[in-house]
């Protein structure tokens, strides 16, 4: 389905852009081949397939929520840059008002 110059012209005020000459005919091309896409989509027979959200169906891949051991506070500051009274200590990032 060709679009003409005067559509590409609406569709670039609608969005507020500033098209040059030849972005005009650049987008006069891809605007059409666009709808020709959407053209040949529209002519599917899709009528027997049931709606969906997602093209594959999903599954939640969750495990087992089980206690494992975690690190100690010794373990977990060991590479810390630097440390304070048992916390990671960082640069202050707001000032006092």
């Amino acid at each position: 389905m060709p679009i003409d110059r005067n559509a590409v012209d609406h569709v670039a005020r609608l969005a507020r852009l500033d098209l040059s000459e030849d972005e005009r005919s650049r987008m006069q091309v891809e605007l059409s081949a666009i709808l020709d896409h959407a053209e040949r989509i529209q002519a599917l027979e899709l009528d027997d397939l049931e709606p969906t959200s997602h093209p594959v169906p999903l599954r939640n891949m969750m495990r087992p929520d089980e206690v494992t051991p975690s690190l100690s506070q010794q373990e977990a500051l060991a590479n810390a840059p630097s440390e304070e009274d048992g916390r990671f200590k960082v640069p202050r990032i707001i000032e006092d008002a």
